[in-house]
């Protein structure tokens, strides 16, 4: 009977102080479920915006969450050598939160250093696969690149995930530069 009492109070213990992955995992499984079957793309924006909202707050730390809205701040000011040291400074700090490569990912770009931008972009679908945000980088840097096989396979994955996603008006161009280059 004690022992039965002492696994019981462990188990309880050790549920309370479960992460919090939880939390932000289970809203975004759930707007994601949502977002994958929606074909409105009024409701589709409204999923992406709240989805976009979780991936910006980090899950346990508000110091975190100021630096990558101050290093946004930054980016799109054009202040983008203090911008990477702030993502940098993140990114040492959570190397596990998808959302400040994804911003270094796209400050990368910024700076036409496509091939970092895009080591930054496999390592941000490594922590979330379901990143269009992500993909769709990835897609206009293979753009950039000319690489257009793999820019519509981008897509193609980002629509697999957010079916009413804007880029899909991008793939019937993307299968008429596929057919140029092979000519």
């Amino acid at each position: 009977m004690k022992n039965h009492k002492i696994i019981t109070s462990f188990f309880l213990i050790f549920a309370f102080f479960l992460p919090a992955q939880s939390s932000q995992e289970t809203i975004l499984n759930q707007l994601f479920k949502k977002l994958g079957i929606t074909d409105n793309y009024k409701d589709a924006d409204l999923l992406e915006k709240k989805i976009w909202a979780v991936w910006n707050e980090h899950p346990k730390n508000k110091e975190l969450t100021e630096k990558l809205e101050f290093g946004t701040e930054l980016m799109y000011e054009g202040s983008y050598n203090y911008a990477l040291k702030v993502f940098n400074n993140i990114i040492r700090t959570d190397s596990e939160w998808s959302e400040a490569w994804n911003k270094r990912a796209t400050l990368l770009f910024f700076m036409k250093d496509f091939n970092k931008s895009l080591d930054d972009i496999k390592i941000v679908l490594r922590i979330e696969p379901r990143h269009f945000g992500a993909l769709s980088g990835q897609a206009q840097i293979y753009i950039e690149l000319e690489e257009y096989e793999k820019a519509l396979d981008s897509l193609k994955k980002a629509s697999k995930i957010y079916p009413v996603i804007r880029g899909n008006k991008l793939i019937p161009n993307l299968k008429k530069l596929i057919k140029k280059q092979s000519i």
